[in-house]
């Protein structure tokens, strides 16, 4: 007896969500790595900027998933911006608002992945996996920018 395929709708739709935030996050790098100003910038701009294509490769990746389960990878008329405090500052050396904005940003990716693990328990382990996978590589990202913030508290 054939069992009927269960629903991907809910996989498809966090899915969708991660690709939107993992664009949001390109953008937002890039700007700040193209914005930041000062000799103390000079770093935290060049990781944001090696990061851009890790970023990109995360939202590639969703959108194959999202399309191999039947579902759409939407345009930039669906999208729906969501962090405000990653968006560049008005003072271009304000660099430890970009630290924040970015520590914010990937804690947010690290509770969306874990829930995508979750949701994808038992019913779909090559989205799982493919979760997991960034999941590592958004708390690698994490640790990068937690490490410049002790750096800045010092001071």
């Amino acid at each position: 007896m054939h069992m009927p395929k269960p629903s991907n709708d809910r996989i498809i739709a966090a899915l969708v969500r991660a690709y939107q935030a993992e664009i949001e996050t390109v953008m937002n790098y890039l700007a700040n790595s193209v914005n930041l100003d000062g000799v103390r910038a000079r770093q935290i701009a060049a990781a944001l900027a090696a990061d851009v294509p890790a970023e990109l490769g995360h939202a590639q990746l969703l959108a194959k998933r999202i399309k191999t389960l039947g579902g759409v990878v939407p345009g930039s008329k669906a999208f729906k911006p969501g962090q405000a405090s990653l968006q560049p500052p008005k003072d271009s050396t304000d660099v430890v608002a970009v630290i924040r904005g970015v520590i914010d940003a990937e804690n947010d990716a690290i509770e969306m992945y874990e829930a995508i693990i979750r949701l994808c328990e038992g019913k779909d382990y090559a989205t799982q996996d493919m979760a997991i996978t960034i999941l590592s590589d958004e708390q690698e990202h994490r640790r990068e920018f937690e490490g410049f913030m002790k750096e800045y508290k010092r001071e």
